[in-house]
């Protein structure tokens, strides 16, 4: 395999940059050649397609979001919008496709593959909610950005006798809330997985406040769970704590990438390179026990395992 192609999809995430600069120099330095396709599916059915090389991957690595740019682009399902997609890489001869995003992103390098055109994912979203990897590049970095956040409102809500309801993202998996709770010490964490009660939450409050006798609580929810204006109103009727309510929005997919994500996005980028060499398809790069593993995209994604039920016992040990 001499030429490739490499394109982002779906949410940026910080430290897909990192995985299109490996991607680039390993290319390179294997006498290759390397796309980039701009703007995802959507730039490659439209063939927004260019060569890169050296001076494409300068700079790159501290800054976050995508230097390829993304989009969403459902049509895609579509068989026709497919074969637009073979029809620009084999106009442009591409033999292996590069695809970096989340589960959706994945879905239409499988389809491309049953094409006929080579295609490795490589695992990007803030969410960290792909099966068959630990962790998704951009997960650190959004959580950092959550942390760094909470600290700053932990100190006036310390001032004010406060609870301050915290929404994060992850609409459809609550890892974001579930780490963030943890690690930024909330008493009360609200998410698809474990659900919402109001009775439950205010009593949770009610021991903090009477009993505990704190001055300040903070409850994190995923996005999309909750009113929490409604929560924050009632937090503030019902109990001796000012409620608040703060969504962080997308000021959780920004900022320059954490020395973790520029790792795994550097790690992962190159592997992929490597696997296309190999003349390799239908494959996704994984993060398993802190190590780089290559698996099927039909059996990694089929694989549900994770380490949620340990952090949940930590989580509530913890409260």
């Amino acid at each position: 395999m001499r030429r490739i192609g490499i394109l982002t999809s779906g949410g940026d995430a910080p430290g897909m940059n990192a995985a299109i600069r490996a991607a680039i120099r390993t290319a390179l330095k294997n006498d290759m050649e390397i796309y980039g396709i701009y703007d995802g599916y959507k730039g490659l059915v439209d063939g927004d397609i260019h060569p890169l090389d050296y001076r494409d991957a300068s700079e790159i690595l501290t800054r976050g979001g995508t230097v390829l740019g993304s989009s969403r682009l459902p049509e895609f399902e579509q068989d026709v919008m497919q074969d637009l997609a073979v029809n620009q890489l084999k106009r442009w001869g591409i033999e292996g496709l590069i695809v970096i995003g989340g589960d959706g992103s994945y879905r239409g390098a499988q389809a491309l593959n049953r094409k006929g055109i080579k295609t490795v994912g490589i695992p990007g979203t803030i969410d960290n909610d792909i099966n068959g990897t630990q962790r998704t590049i951009g997960f650190s970095t959004a959580l950092n950005t959550i942390c760094e956040a909470v600290n700053k409102l932990r100190d006036t809500s310390y001032s004010h006798h406060r609870c301050f309801i915290v929404e994060v993202m992850g609409h459809h998996c609550g890892q974001l809330a579930l780490w963030s709770a943890i690690t930024c010490g909330a008493e009360v964490l609200i998410n698809q997985e474990i659900g919402y009660s109001e009775e439950r939450v205010m009593a949770q409050l009610a021991i903090h406040d009477h009993f505990r006798n704190k001055r300040h609580a903070l409850i994190i929810t995923a996005e999309n769970m909750i009113d929490i204006q409604a929560l924050a109103k009632k937090v503030s009727e019902e109990t001796n704590f000012s409620g608040r309510a703060i969504s962080l929005g997308h000021i959780q997919r920004g900022g320059s990438p954490t020395p973790e994500d520029r790792m795994l996005g550097s790690k992962m980028g190159k592997e992929a390179v490597e696997v296309l060499m190999r003349g390799e398809g239908a494959k996704c790069i994984c993060l398993i026990q802190d190590q780089i593993v290559v698996r099927d995209i039909d059996e990694a994604l089929a694989d549900t395992m994770r380490d949620d039920e340990e952090l949940y016992d930590l989580f509530n040990d913890l409260v």
